[in-house]
């Protein structure tokens, strides 16, 4: 079984309103997220929230997904991956780590990125573009303890380095990987990304 942590707990600060909930392809962001989550081959949904859970929660209204509020939204991202462990069935395989405000993503990516869990015998698989480390990415639950009691300083980047040998770098075909929604600009970018590829 693999699970999805999809990580909607930000606050938003540097953007000037709640990123999840602005206008995309007809939707909120998060609720597009979740679709392309959910269009993909992922068996679990857990959607970690912030300060702004109650709004957040009625965008996603007809998805079965667990919401888990994060008690700490000023917590770095690691604080909400633990709360997205901790919800996540006992049975998961892997977990999926989706960023809330990545709107790019696309299912199809997942299921390669899931792929290649499967298929190359490594425990954590990372999208690569010109060398720089992305997401969304797949860690199987044999790390889960460790990732709740270790690397508070380092972060998920801290984990990944200590395991190094055991990730697997799959090339990605887009620098949409790498790119998240901070600020205004990042998401005119995003938008106009999203017109090209209805019109590609």
């Amino acid at each position: 079984m693999i699970c999805a942590i999809v990580l909607a707990a930000g606050r938003s600060t540097r953007m000037g309103a709640q990123k999840l909930l602005l206008p995309f392809d007809g939707q909120t962001v998060i609720r597009h997220i979740v679709d392309e989550v959910a269009g993909s081959p992922v068996d679990r949904i857990v959607v970690v929230t912030g300060a702004d859970t109650d709004a957040v929660s009625r965008s996603l209204d007809g998805h079965e997904v667990r919401i888990v509020r994060n008690p700490d939204p000023h917590a770095e991202m690691l604080s909400s991956v633990r709360c997205g462990l901790s919800a996540a069935p006992a049975d998961c395989e892997a977990v999926l780590i989706v960023l809330g405000d990545q709107p790019s993503i696309r299912r199809e990516w997942i299921a390669e990125l899931i792929g290649a869990f499967g298929s190359e015998g490594r425990g954590i698989v990372v999208p690569v573009y010109e060398g720089h480390r992305g997401h969304p990415m797949v860690i199987t639950t044999r790390y889960r303890d460790e990732i709740l009691t270790a690397y508070d300083d380092a972060g998920l980047r801290g984990f990944l380095d200590a395991h190094d040998d055991d990730v697997y770098r799959h090339p990605a075909h887009t620098s949409a990987v790498l790119e998240d929604m901070d600020y205004p600009a990042d998401y005119l970018r995003e938008l106009e990304r999203a017109r090209e590829l209805r019109h590609a």
